[in-house]
């Protein structure tokens, strides 16, 4: 997605511009999320978005958010206790988590990350989502890969939801 160079202040508006579906992505992902989940950990946490809605539908949840980027770690523990500056391609925060969510930055990795990242995911979480930009190609291996489902298809954006 190239959204490293984006600061916290201009990312929402950038992002709706670059993907017109971005917010019926996010209610997609919170639609797709299988049971209340308690434990969470959110995959490029960015300005929190995906962690507010998340919380406004199971407001008994504690995320704890990652992100690659200083300044959207910066931003995101403004509003949020629990977050941490580190790459998805990183060993994961202990377990086990009842979800792993993650909207728009999955797709970032390589294949060999993303296989990476959805075994380590399978060993430490009850429960997979993902929400991001996939071709069918790309779509096809991550559902391979995570143990997933379709949850949601929408011009080039999909949610997968995975249930361990």
């Amino acid at each position: 997605m190239g959204q490293f160079d984006w600061t916290p202040d201009e990312y929402l508006e950038r992002i709706r511009d670059r993907i017109p579906r971005y917010d019926e992505l996010q209610e997609e992902a919170i639609r797709a999320i299988p049971f209340s989940p308690e434990r969470v950990l959110e995959l490029g946490i960015g300005t929190g978005e995906t962690t507010r809605r998340l919380i406004e539908a199971h407001p008994d949840a504690w995320v704890v958010g990652l992100d690659s980027s200083p300044d959207m770690v910066f931003r995101a523990r403004q509003s949020y206790d629990d977050i941490q500056l580190a790459r998805m391609e990183d060993p994961l925060p202990d377990g086990p988590w009842d979800l792993v969510i993650s909207v728009l930055s999955v797709n970032d990795l390589d294949d060999e990350q993303k296989q990476s990242l959805f075994r380590r995911v399978r060993g430490q979480s009850r429960s997979l989502v993902i929400g991001d930009v996939a071709t069918e190609e790309e779509l096809e291996r991550m559902l391979d890969w995570s143990g997933g489902e379709l949850a949601w298809r929408a011009d080039d954006l999909a949610v997968i939801s995975a249930v361990y």
